[in-house]
């Protein structure tokens, strides 16, 4: 029964994905050539929500579903790793065309040539696994 209330929402991002064309190639390419604002606006309204999301949570001690508490821990200092780690993540949207939600999306709609970005994503996400120990942090 609780795998019920992740699936719902699961279908309800898809939704808001499929019907705001986030998930459109079309819309990424046109980001990516500065050509439309549409995606940067759906990027800044995720980004507002998100902020304040967490500001409640922070100042209304929100507790999750077990009843503990919602602790958010500082980012470590450092901006090489995450400058770094955003030019990958950006260089493989822009290459692909999708990034990790909308990966499953397109999957759901049919469109099974993303299976390639699917094997991609997690053999990348397994190398990440393999070398982590290795990578300056």
């Amino acid at each position: 029964m609780k795998v019920i209330k992740y699936l719902l929402v699961g279908f309800v991002f898809g939704i808001v994905l499929t019907k705001s064309e986030a998930v459109s190639w079309y819309r990424i390419y046109e980001m990516f050539q500065f050509q439309s604002f549409h995606m940067y606006g759906i990027i800044m309204t995720a980004v507002l929500t998100g902020i304040i999301g967490i500001q409640l949570m922070k100042r209304r001690n929100l507790k999750d579903i077990k009843g503990l508490a919602i602790e958010i821990k500082d980012k470590e200092q450092g901006s090489a790793r995450y400058l770094i780690g955003g030019v990958f993540f950006g260089l493989g949207w822009a290459l692909v065309g999708a990034c990790p939600g909308p990966i499953f999306i397109l999957l759901g709609a049919g469109f099974w040539s993303v299976l390639v970005v699917l094997f991609g994503a997690l053999f990348g996400t397994y190398l990440y696994g393999v070398l982590k120990d290795k990578l300056p942090h």
